[in-house]
């Protein structure tokens, strides 16, 4: 399977450490344990040491006392995300995770000014689709961070993309901006970002990939309906990447894919110092597991 060769892939990345902010959360224990289990990474866990320490030792208590695992008390949900950001920016940890706690309150001490991990570009969603009975992943950004990206912001969110896919073993990932229609329309925002988009590409602005759009959704991901509708493109019907124009689109794409398509997923936040991994807290253990292994593979050596 496609997002199980990932957590290989992980595992095979070397030595890192894992910053967990408000770990006191039964799916996150179960997702770091599963990680411990596969040598995928350290942890320290920041939070509530009593609830995070019971909870261990209800699904694995060997764990308990291990040098992999360092569990650090914090009084505050807003604590326990300072903490865990001030480890990664000062290099006690090289990915961020997401625990039982709000994504704004994270996203504060991500984005503090003193300690925090911008680095200047736009931050951005990404998410790694696992489709039953399709045979490649399927990249889908931005549905949770940027609600309406201009054109410099969706050629940012392109780069972040981008560079992800590289580091999962895309070569020269394919890109395709998602609109209503193929062709360009004045009147909708999103044909003409999308044509701007793969001009840029063309000229070096965005590298490392190729863009084309405007593309519909169907002839983006199926080469019978971009033949049917005489669409010629290296993207057309073999997109590795969706780039959608909004929030909206984003969101209900992702979740249309989880709860219809049964899709299996794995998503981190890219465009910062360091991943960081932000899943819901309504996110299953695999997935965040998946999402996890997905940020361990992104860590720049």
């Amino acid at each position: 399977m496609l997002l199980d060769s990932l957590i290989d892939k992980a595992a095979q990345e070397g030595t890192n450490t894992v910053a967990v902010a408000a770990a006191e959360d039964a799916e996150v224990i179960e997702a770091v344990i599963d990680a411990l289990d596969r040598n995928l990474a350290r942890f320290i866990l920041f939070g509530d040491k009593e609830k995070i320490s019971s909870l261990i030792e209800m699904k694995k208590n060997e764990w308990m006392n291990n040098n992999q695992l360092k569990i650090v008390d914090a009084d505050s949900e807003a604590i326990a995300a300072e903490l865990a950001v001030k480890a990664v920016f000062n290099k006690e940890a090289n990915v961020l995770m997401k625990g039982n706690i709000p994504s704004n309150i994270l996203l504060k001490a991500v984005l503090n000014k003193e300690y925090g991990l911008r680095t200047g570009n736009v931050l951005s969603h990404v998410a790694l689709f696992e489709i039953p009975g399709y045979d490649q992943f399927t990249i889908v950004t931005d549905a949770a961070m940027n609600i309406a990206p201009d054109l410099e912001q969706k050629a940012q969110i392109i780069k972040n993309t981008v560079s992800l896919a590289k580091a999962i073993g895309i070569e020269t990932p394919k890109v395709a901006p998602i609109a209503a229609v193929e062709v360009v329309n004045p009147a909708m925002q999103a044909t003409v970002d999308a044509a701007a988009l793969t001009m840029m590409n063309k000229r070096g602005q965005i590298s490392g990939c190729i863009v084309d759009g405007p593309l519909g959704l169907d002839n983006a991901v199926s080469a019978l309906a971009a033949e049917h509708k005489g669409i010629s493109s290296e993207v057309a019907g073999r997109a590795d990447i969706l780039l959608v124009p909004t929030i909206e689109v984003g969101n209900v794409l992702y979740k249309s894919l989880i709860y219809f398509a049964k899709a299996k997923v794995g998503a981190v936040i890219a465009g910062a110092k360091a991943p960081i991994v932000l899943t819901s807290r309504a996110d299953s253990a695999e997935s965040k597991l998946y999402s996890l292994a997905l940020a361990l593979c992104c860590v720049k050596k």
